[in-house]
């Protein structure tokens, strides 16, 4: 596996840290030290600056005031590639993909291996094959990435990061689509590389992560560093606590269960969506919430967008009892079906449009008789805004400018203004801070209480149990069982996903 052999690490010092964008600043005078060998969970709500600081340290960014300290050399890099040179390297939240290239092609982009004026095709395939095993992904490496899931593409995203000899990795996120199986190997992955002295930076806002992998916390709230302790003096609660500057009451709202005897919002008979899911069969009743788990390509996601009609599917739906067929989106928000998808910025929101037609974008003919009744879409933004707690200094911003808590608010905020009787959310929490996650848990549990059928997928076990009433474990695009109750245990559920336990015929 030499593509993916590493170096020692690099020590990194910021000293004084400011960046300003425009008039905003975002960073003020951030100072502190890593050593290599180490893994350093750095904590912080969306708008702490923790991504920022990362880019400046990788060459995305310039700060405004400061230093960065290399091995106690004082650096400036030009960009990203300077970065690299030394090898810090940074593995995006937001994926930095050419999705008509290939895999190989993007774990080398910019970096092609030649032989005299040719490119070293077969060297490049070798270690791009080297790389993906490293992080478990039996993928061809001549497969377009357009072809690829998620979870897939972080998984090359990582494998890029291991082809450039990462002396200092930065990791956003990295989990955020993979489910148990694959964050285990990427724990594993992740000691080898400690063991070798490489020094490792876990951004996430999954702390039980934080609390298995990293040996020291660093803190950052409002662009200013507020505290760092090992990571074994700190509980879960303690980190929550430290990034918001206050205490976190509980996570999850309290379940009110569903009326019994009502009949199903939605119910799905032998549903099979080609080459991802097959004979799917299940049923979710007014002010329910059923969640869906399953590893990476057990097809629940590919389910949904199959019932949706954005996928070739067959089955029968029912929506409130009546047969409905549908072929679009819009179909299925016409009978009161809608889906949030995983990929917020991808599928879910236009992020260079204003949060105006953002929000009414599902429900046009509401403000459009004929002509657009801007002023009618701007009171609905507002009441929007209020309801759903999404913080934004303008009205009329841009849905990029807000944090990703706030994004993935006005995405929910979207799926939901046609006023859908059933509402399916595709990690609903990917990639927002603690404090936004329990706001969109607590808001969840509202929609259930209004009696609003709700499906959760998500590959966070944590939080399927303690948000549904229900999980269904699909495997292999095969739904193998729904747990509730005592049976909704995380080792349930991985045993169900993994083939390990099977439904007794």
């Amino acid at each position: 596996m030499s593509g993916t052999q590493q170096q020692a690490g690099l020590s990194v010092a910021f000293d004084g840290i400011v960046k300003r964008f425009g008039p905003v600043q975002v960073l003020h005078g951030v100072s502190f030290a890593l050593e290599p060998g180490r893994v350093y969970g750095l904590l912080g709500e969306n708008g702490a600056g923790k991504s920022t600081l990362m880019k400046i340290l990788a060459g995305y960014e310039q700060p405004s005031e400061g230093r960065v300290l290399v091995d106690g050399e004082a650096v400036a890099f030009s960009g990203s590639r300077d970065a690299e040179a030394r090898g810090i390297v940074l593995i995006h939240q937001e994926f930095n993909l050419a999705e008509d290239l290939s895999i190989a092609g993007n774990i080398f982009l910019g970096h092609e291996r030649r032989k005299g004026w040719f490119l070293d095709e077969r060297a490049m395939r070798s270690e791009a094959e080297a790389a993906l095993a490293a992080v478990g992904l039996t993928r061809d490496p001549d497969e377009p990435v357009r072809r690829l899931i998620v979870a897939e593409k972080q998984l090359v995203e990582i494998a890029k990061a291991l082809s450039r000899k990462a002396r200092f990795l930065i990791m956003d996120e990295p989990t955020a689509t993979l489910t148990p199986s694959e964050v285990s190997r990427l724990f594993g992955l992740i000691e080898r590389m400690k063991a070798q002295g490489v020094t490792i930076v876990y951004i996430s806002h999954k702390l039980d992560e934080v609390e298995r992998i990293t040996d020291e916390v660093v803190v950052m709230r409002d662009g200013r560093l507020v505290g760092r302790a090992p990571t074994a003096s700190l509980t879960r609660h303690d980190m929550a606590t430290m990034m918001v500057g206050r205490e976190i009451a509980d996570l999850f709202p309290d379940k009110v269960e569903p009326q019994a005897a009502a009949a199903p919002a939605l119910q799905v008979e032998g549903f099979t969506v080609p080459g991802w899911a097959q004979d799917v069969s299940f049923a979710v009743r007014p002010g329910e919430i059923l969640g869906f788990a399953g590893l990476v390509g057990a097809g629940r996601t590919e389910l949904f967008e199959g019932i949706m009609g954005l996928r070739p599917g067959s089955g029968t739906i029912r929506l409130g009892g009546r047969p409905a067929a549908l072929r679009s989106p819009r179909d299925a928000a016409r009978n009161g079906l809608t889906y949030l998808s995983e990929d917020r910025k991808g599928k879910g929101l236009h992020t260079a449009f204003p949060l105006r037609p953002n929000l009414t974008l599902m429900a046009l003919e509401r403000y459009a008789r004929p002509w657009l009744d801007q002023g009618a879409e701007r009171e609905a933004l507002k009441g929007a805004v209020a309801e759903f707690g999404i913080r934004t200094g303008s009205l009329e911003a841009r849905a990029a400018s807000l944090s990703g808590g706030n994004q993935q608010k006005l995405a929910l905020a979207k799926v939901l203004h046609p006023e859908p009787r059933v509402v399916v959310l595709d990690e609903p929490t990917r990639g927002v801070d603690v404090g936004a996650k329990r706001e969109i848990y607590f808001l969840i549990q509202k929609l259930a209480a209004k009696g609003l059928a709700v499906v959760v997928i998500s590959s966070e076990l944590i939080e399927l149990i303690g948000l549904a009433h229900r999980v269904a474990i699909m495997r292999e695009g095969r739904l193998v069982a729904t747990v509730g109750g005592d049976e909704m245990t995380e080792e349930t559920m991985i045993a169900y996903a993994t083939g390990a336990r099977h439904v007794a015929a």
